[in-house]
């Protein structure tokens, strides 16, 4: 029996993945896997997600070259998270961050503040935002 068929998925069969850049230990994102997703992930190395909006796999950085290598996944110990991390080649965020957590809550709870710069401009990525 594969690993993967032991992790606890929702109800509509994902598991979220925080992913975790194995160097720095800073969060990147956090996306979702199905078992096929987390299968393909272990066997090829590169980190695959199920896009919820879009209904189909996708390997980060197979259209911005920005691929995320995986070092490890952990579990956590309900086996209903997992704790990817990778060895990222360039910014992880799909709107040219080097994380997805590039603002917090301003000390008045009332507004975001961006804490970090913009690596790359998402249209010299992507072609569009």
């Amino acid at each position: 029996m594969r690993i993967t068929s032991k992790l606890k998925y929702d109800d509509a069969g994902l598991i979220p993945a925080v992913v975790q850049n194995h160097e720095t230990k800073e969060v990147l994102m956090v996306a979702y896997m199905n078992q096929a997703s987390v299968e393909k992930t272990l066997e090829t190395g590169k980190a695959t997600f199920w896009s919820r909006s879009r209904q189909k796999f996708w390997i980060k950085g197979e259209s911005s070259g920005h691929f995320l290598f995986v070092k490890e996944v952990r579990i956590d110990c309900d086996a209903d998270c997992l704790l990817v991390t990778v060895d990222p080649v360039g910014p992880a965020c799909h709107e040219g961050f080097r994380t997805c957590f590039f603002r917090k809550v301003n000390e008045s709870g009332e507004e975001f503040v961006q804490i970090m710069e913009r690596e790359k401009d998402p249209v010299t990525i992507y072609g569009s935002k």
